[in-house]
């Protein structure tokens, strides 16, 4: 078994489907331009993308490690290449949501799988850590790449135009090139057999019973608040940046992947930083931060006045300032699940990837709707002023999740929570 192109397949995978899931942001401002769609209607792309996740990992994950982690992701790259020729073939909001619905449901399979994976390489804790984040760092690269991507293909003279479609053609090949890379590298799943040979019943119950466990449901509340607030700013920054501050669609979309470089960044170098910190309080400042961010960055968005000559070095503070959130918030995800599954024997990380995935949705589509709701109906100011409130009770939840690591619920963990 290669491991080192076991890697580059893994790392692939999660670039692959960084850009497809994070274009949701971008789809929505065009939709609403191309298709007449308001935001209310428009954010419900994020529940066709998050639900079928939550659905399909609740179903699925506690039989994937006898179905093979292989052949899942091999199916979710077929699905995906085919949803995304669809687009330019079939331009239509409908389309759109049946993208959205496909990318779900592949992107399901490709987590529980991708992240087991890493369970089956990866040496001791340590190194596990280091995989994670920076497989979480290649998906922030995904991100990045999809804002540009998607802006060098939107026309801002024209809103109605449908020529950004066109970037599906390059998405699809890319969907199939990773598909053969998968096909033709050899994985040795026998790590992930359970220690006896129980039915599928069995399997998913055992899959249940882990989220009785204190440290399971403290775990993934603290998963569900940052995914909410991670997925609120990355899904309507784009429609920030064009109806608030005033900024051409293709440079609103653009100008997002700061954002996305900053959560990069951030992740690249958590690996790094905490092999050599203690991660709780490296967490806690994180979210500190990015409570100072908000409340920095939102004043400076007020009352902006149109400028039709608008560029980069013209654009608003706030345009720059806010996205740095991301920097701060980049640990946080790949932090936490490296302490929980870490604590857990292998043949478990496949159901509790699987919860990790459910609530990780929950929370995205959870984040997208509210801020939709209010930033239809109140200001796009207030909208990302309500990420406080996830923020706060993030550091409380993070604060028990500390406690339950720290009273032995993750025995092998426990000595070596403080290096992640």
């Amino acid at each position: 078994m290669n491991k080192r192109r076991i890697l580059l397949a893994l790392f692939l995978i999660y670039f692959v489907f960084a850009i497809l899931l994070n274009s949701v942001g971008t789809v929505i401002l065009q939709v609403i331009n191309n298709y007449g769609v308001d935001k209310s209607a428009a954010s419900v792309l994020e529940g066709f993308k998050d639900l079928p996740i939550a659905i399909v990992s609740f179903l699925v994950a506690s039989m994937l490690p006898r179905f093979g982690y292989k052949k899942a992701m091999l199916e979710a790259l077929a699905i995906v290449t085919c949803a995304t020729l669809a687009m330019p073939l079939l331009p239509a909001f409908a389309t759109a949501k049946l993208l959205f619905l496909c990318v779900g449901i592949a992107f399901a399979l490709v987590k529980v799988s991708v992240y087991s994976t890493v369970g089956l390489i990866a040496q001791d804790s340590r190194q596990h850590a280091g995989i994670t984040n920076t497989l979480e760092g290649c998906f922030m690269l995904g991100v990045l790449s999809a804002y540009w991507l998607f802006g060098q293909f939107i026309d801002s003279s024209d809103p109605r135009s449908t020529a950004w479609l066109d970037v599906y053609w390059l998405l699809s090949a890319l969907c199939a090139a990773t598909f053969l890379l998968v096909l033709t590298t050899t994985f040795d799943e026998r790590g992930a057999a359970p220690p006896h040979n129980r039915g599928l019943t069995a399997e998913f119950v055992e899959m249940l019973r882990l989220f009785m466990r204190p440290l399971v449901c403290v775990f993934v509340l603290t998963a569900f608040l940052y995914v909410l607030v991670e997925q609120a700013v990355g899904t309507w920054l784009p429609t920030f940046n064009n109806e608030i501050l005033k900024l051409p669609a293709a440079m609103s979309v653009q100008m997002t992947g700061i954002f996305a470089g900053c959560l990069a960044l951030g992740r690249l170098s958590a690996g790094v930083i905490m092999r050599r910190l203690n991660w709780y309080p490296v967490l806690s400042v994180c979210m500190l931060a990015m409570g100072a961010t908000v409340l920095l960055a939102l004043p400076l968005a007020q009352d902006i006045v149109h400028d039709p000559h608008v560029g980069w070095s013209t654009a608003p503070t706030a345009a720059f300032l806010f996205p740095l959130i991301g920097l701060f918030m980049a640990p946080i995800y790949p932090g936490i699940n490296s302490v929980m599954l870490s604590s857990l024997p292998r043949h478990q990380h496949a159901p509790m990837t699987g919860l990790l995935v459910i609530f990780s949705a929950l929370g995205g589509t959870t984040g997208s709707l509210i801020t939709g709701y209010v930033f239809g109906r109140f200001s796009g100011h207030f909208a990302f002023y309500l990420t406080l409130v996830p923020i706060a009770l993030m550091l409380v939840s993070l604060y028990v999740f500390k406690r339950q690591v720290q009273r032995g619920a993750g025995v092998p963990m426990a000595g070596a929570a403080g290096t992640v």
